[in-house]
């Protein structure tokens, strides 16, 4: 099942090398009786390495490698020749990866560019050897450098989808069907709630060659800020959205209601979502007539732009595209 290859939270086991300890050595050539140190250096033990890969989009290569061991260096030799450097482990990581300390949650890392490589845990430093402790009162030292040992701690690898705009509903509210129309994507549809069980991306094409990412995230319900329903394990992927649009059926209830309860599980979470530009969508026109329409317009959340939508008629999605970009253009401009 496609869903089910769908992680964004791992915790592993990471191991950088221990570095080469120094050499202890002393030079030995045929008419060179009384020959000085010249004892390596050891090498570097080798990295753990976070790097941004755009062409990832889930952490199920490493779901199953729950220990992640890079090499040792290699101790130096005579003649100041230095050990080899233990080879680094790269972990390649979806964009909008976060690293963080399992028992404090400090964030160690955060992957957001493609190709970005962060060093998670450095290699222990290879220990010096005896040619570096010589000294005009002590030219034949006998003690060099041990390695310094590498780092082990667990990790936890956290998901946070980069979407451009991220939609925002109860379940059923129409979140699928709209992303299926509007791009390539295919999500799950069905007439029942939490159908969408994981988020999905979609690239949804513009005018002129332009396009933005739009990221349908699992229904919320009432308390989900407390871990009720599926909206705690998901609400995260809202935090790394440019926009946040809110799609509400026509055939609601008291859409002003809804709409105030997305927005206190939203807050609950995170008040930092507050900050962000909120988009409005009501879905499903084509279950309405003109008149209740016309009734519930007047009963609309205030200062938030609206759109009327209906992804199964097509209608009104292009009005929402030309809202959506121009809500882009301005969250994206410098301050």
């Amino acid at each position: 099942m496609a869903s089910s290859n769908f992680i964004d939270y791992v915790k592993i086991n990471c191991r950088s090398g221990a570095g080469g300890a120094g050499s202890v050595h002393f030079r030995r050539e045929k008419h060179t009786p009384k020959g000085g140190p010249d004892g390596g250096d050891g090498g570097r033990g080798g990295h753990i390495i976070l790097r941004g890969s755009s062409q990832m989009w889930t952490l199920l290569h490493l779901k199953y490698r729950k220990h992640i061991k890079a090499e040792a260096g290699v101790a130096g030799e005579g003649g100041r020749r230095s050990g080899a450097q233990g080879t680094d482990v790269i972990l390649e990581v979806p964009l909008g990866t976060i690293a963080r300390n399992p028992d404090t949650g400090d964030v160690l890392a955060e992957i957001t560019e493609d190709g970005q490589d962060i060093i998670l845990f450095p290699g222990g430093r290879g220990g010096l050897g005896n040619d570096h402790f010589k000294t005009p009162t002590q030219q034949a030292p006998d003690y060099a450098q041990p390695g310094e040992p590498g780092c082990e701690e667990w990790v936890v690898l956290e998901l946070k989808l980069l979407a451009d705009v991220g939609l925002v509903g109860f379940p059923n509210a129409g979140k699928s069907t709209l992303l299926s129309v509007v791009s390539a994507a295919r999500p799950e549809i069905a007439d029942y709630a939490f159908t969408t069980l994981v988020p999905n991306l979609g690239v949804v094409a513009y005018r002129d060659y332009k396009s933005f990412v739009m990221a349908d995230i699992p229904g919320i319900i009432e308390g989900a800020s407390q871990g009720k329903g599926l909206g705690l394990r998901f609400l995260r992927h809202i935090e790394r959205n440019s926009i946040l649009l809110f799609l509400i059926p026509a055939n609601s209830e008291d859409i002003r209601h809804e709409y105030n309860t997305l927005l206190n599980e939203l807050r609950e979470y995170n008040p930092e979502l507050m900050d962000k530009t909120r988009l409005l969508a009501i879905s499903k026109i084509d279950l309405v007539d003109q008149e209740a329409l016309s009734r519930l317009k007047e009963n609309l959340p205030k200062n938030v732009p609206v759109a009327f939508i209906s992804s199964v008629n097509q209608q009104g999605l292009d009005e929402l595209k030309d809202i959506i970009w121009q809500s882009l253009t301005i969250a994206n401009e410098p301050e």
